[in-house]
């Protein structure tokens, strides 16, 4: 996604083979028939190279994500931390996963012992600067537990956390002289502090704020901070000068707090998060940890993640359980929770909404995530998809319009197109209708029929004009994805003039398809194509595309796979063209080429987002087996169980969507119309846990490395000849038998009635 600190290289990946063997690992059960699935996680992946996922200790879709923050050295430290330091200036309570934008690490805690420096420590000096170095032979991280030996301080700090509360654990290595520092000055990215406030408000309890400006214009957190021991003395600071006094309010960004002798050499720290007030957040730690017992806290949290990882249950060899698992872990990281435990939230108009009776939630990287993510979520999420759509709508109300990036309560307006418009469609499509379906078709249309970003254009019916602005191209596209859903939903709800003017709307791409060049390109008001033109060339945020070229953009259409295919004139030159796509060995060119453009095989580039559908076109076309060899090559070359396992930026879950999806045996090429491609499993089997007792299993008989290539199907004991399943056969249950060979099927899946639709 959005790559915005610096240009960077990018390393090679090195290979991994795969074996296809039952795994010889245990299978412990932890209750209610929960295998111990949290073993296969490995949080470190990921944390390396351009992946960008948080480390730490969390809960799924928990608003606390409380972990360590290193010295910032770049772009590749967008969450806070990277594998490749072995710096840590404290631990921090509000992350983002896997963006190619740094903000929030809010309200850090450093446990000190001797002199307590106000400055922070770089990365060539932790001596006169606070923070400290460590390394990774003592960091432990496993879902919803992080530890680590500060090597400056010698001071043991464990973490943990439920949803809104963070829960630390510091052991000294001796009984006094021992500190506390919290400090609300620094942030990541251009995150910087507006107005700030700490409080003592008896011996042990600490309370205050956190306004800051950054990619979320007007953030606001509030806190409450609990210790085990009774503060001996507080000291605050505004940056390094003191600030006399514990009473009302000012400018106050840091503190110290002292204590005498510690019992156990121990301090425990529970710090609650609020979008309101302090008060909810005092409320909060009442709420989820009213007690000072650590360890069934880690325990909670572990039993918490179990449960999610259950959702799906699968046997494969070792190194693709890890990926897997690890992938469903950073699925479950946003959209996060933005309301407090009774109910209570900041709408995007600064207003405060008390008691609502919907979990809210914020962290919306739509531009990623609606092709993958949310799809995931109808099949493992169903009790939070029509939270997701009221906080959408109540978004909506709000600010006038549906959310593009939302993130804690602001709307960023990052990237292109309106994809909550997708992930509502698709869930009112799916069946999910717990909301006010009338005020939701009045935001997703009120929505499209914006004038920004060229979408006035759009409304007459007419291509963008390449020389009115940038990004036509990419624009357009994802409009035209968006467009398509509106009709959907316009179709079932019998609005019939809407449905045929948004269908019109969602073939406007074909006014980019230059017929001479078969590619996507600008096109400019005189109705010439923009010269020169250059397939390979990439200008991050500076020509027709977003973070890509027009190799990588031809294919961006998801909702009609065969309208595309029309395009080229017919199916052999489609696939022609489809073929050179992963063939081509001329690289990106560009001095500014857009970072983001990495995991390519060919021109074909995994990690990043308006990719990830392509591999799976072969099935359009009657030749689902190349598809089978992609997905292998992929999980090949760009997953791995290393810290840098992922060959781009996470993106809250989307990268790892795509394989948890695509290991399964399936993709949603198209984010909202309920239909699955089949590819090739990496797993041997895998059972979804629907609700109800309703479970979808897939079974790949004979599965190997060689034997990639789907043969023939049964579904439900019944020969199955399509290359596709449906969301309502997943909902339903029942079991798929894939059949796998070595060599390509010449008839399954090669008729055009059993072609995706």
């Amino acid at each position: 996604m959005f790559a915005k600190f610096s240009k960077i290289a990018f390393s090679g990946i090195v290979a991994f083979n795969i074996l296809f063997t039952e795994p010889a690992v245990s299978q412990v059960k932890t209750g209610k028939q929960h295998l111990d699935y949290t073993q296969y996680v490995n949080p470190f992946i990921g944390s390396a190279g351009h992946g960008h996922v948080f480390v730490g200790a969390n809960v799924p879709f928990g608003a606390v994500q409380l972990g360590p923050v290193n010295v910032f050295e770049g772009w590749d430290w967008c969450s806070g931390y990277n594998y490749a330091s072995n710096t840590i200036l404290g631990f921090t309570h509000t992350h983002l996963s896997g963006t190619g934008i740094g903000d929030l690490n809010d309200i850090l805690l450093l446990p000190v012992s001797g002199k307590v420096p106000l400055t922070k420590g770089t990365k060539e000096d932790m001596v006169t600067g606070y923070g400290s170095y460590f390394l990774h032979k003592n960091e432990i991280s496993k879902p919803g537990y992080y530890s680590v030996l500060l090597d400056k301080y010698k001071i043991k700090a464990e973490l943990t956390a439920t949803e809104r509360v963070g829960f630390h654990k510091y052991t000294f290595n001796a009984a006094n002289n021992s500190h506390v520092l919290l400090d609300l000055a620094d942030g990541i990215g251009w995150d910087k502090p507006v107005k700030t406030f700490i409080k003592k408000i008896n011996k042990t309890t600490i309370v205050g704020y956190r306004n800051s400006a950054g990619w979320a214009t007007d953030q606001r957190v509030y806190f409450a901070i609990e210790f085990s021991q009774p503060i001996a003395n507080i000291s605050l600071y505004d940056s390094i000068a003191i600030v006399k006094g514990n009473e009302g309010e000012g400018v106050r960004m840091k503190a110290v707090i002292d204590f005498a002798t510690l019992k156990n050499k121990q301090v425990l720290v529970k710090v609650g998060l609020s979008p309101v007030s302090y008060e909810n957040a005092s409320a909060n730690i009442k709420a989820e940890i009213p007690n000072w017992d650590f360890a069934k806290t880690v325990k909670q949290a572990n039993s918490k993640w179990n449960a999610a990882l259950n959702k799906i249950q699968i046997k494969a060899n070792e190194k693709t359980m890890k990926v897997f698992y690890t992938s469903l872990y950073h699925t479950m990281f946003a959209p996060s929770i933005f309301n407090d435990a009774n109910g209570d939230y900041r709408g995007t108009d600064k207003k405060v909404y008390e008691k609502v009776n919907f979990t809210n939630y914020t962290t919306f990287s739509l531009w990623d995530t609606y092709r993958a993510l949310h799809p995931l979520y109808t099949i493992t999420q169903p009790d939070k998809i029509n939270d997701i759509v009221k906080s959408f709508l109540a978004i909506y109300q709000q600010q006038g319009r549906l959310p593009v990036w939302h993130l804690m309560g602001n709307e960023t307006n990052t990237m292109n197109g309106n994809h909550s418009i997708a992930v509502i469609v698709d869930a009112y499509l799916k069946g999910y209708r717990d909301y006010d379906t009338a005020l939701a078709y009045e935001a997703i249309k009120k929505t499209a029929m914006q004038t920004r970003d060229g979408m006035d254009y759009v409304q007459k019916l007419q291509y963008i004009p390449a020389d009115t602005m940038l990004e036509t191209v990419g624009n357009a596209l994802e409009y035209a994805i968006d467009d398509w859903c509106v009709a959907q939903m316009a179709k079932a709800l019998n609005k019939t003039e809407d449905f045929a003017y948004f269908s019109k709307r969602a073939n406007l791409y074909k006014f980019y398809f230059d017929k001479e060049t078969t590619f996507m390109r600008g096109k400019l008001a005189n109705g010439n194509w923009r010269t020169p033109f250059n397939p390979l060339s990439s200008a991050h945020r500076k020509d027709d595309y977003v973070e890509g070229n027009a190799w990588q953009y031809t294919w961006l259409v998801p909702q009609d796979p065969h309208g595309l295919i029309d395009l080229f004139g017919n199916e052999d030159k489609f696939l022609a063209k489809l073929d050179a796509l992963f063939l081509i060995t001329d690289k990106v060119e560009g001095e500014e080429a857009s970072p983001d453009i990495s995991g390519l095989i060919g021109q074909y580039a995994q990690g990043n987002e308006p990719n990830h559908h392509i591999p799976y076109l072969y099935a359009y076309a009657g030749q689902p087996w190349k598809t089978a060899k992609l997905i292998r090559e992929i999980d090949d070359k760009f997953y791995s169980t290393k810290p840098d396992g992922l060959c781009g930026n996470e993106d809250l879950g989307q990268m790892s969507a795509w394989y948890v999806f695509s290991a399964m045996g399936f993709y949603s090429d198209n984010p909202a119309n309920g239909v699955y491609v089949l590819g090739s499993p990496l797993v041997n089997n895998a059972t979804i846990n629907y609700k109800g007792g309703i479970s979808f299993k897939l079974t790949a008989i004979d599965n190997s490395r060689t034997n990639m290539y789907i043969q023939k199907a049964e579904y439900n004991g019944k020969p199955y000849t399509k290359s596709y399943i449906t969301h309502e056969m997943i909902t339903k249950g029942g079991e798929l038998k894939l059949y796998m060979g070595s060599k390509p099927s010449t008839t399954w899946g090669v008729k055009k009635e059993d072609r995706p639709m």
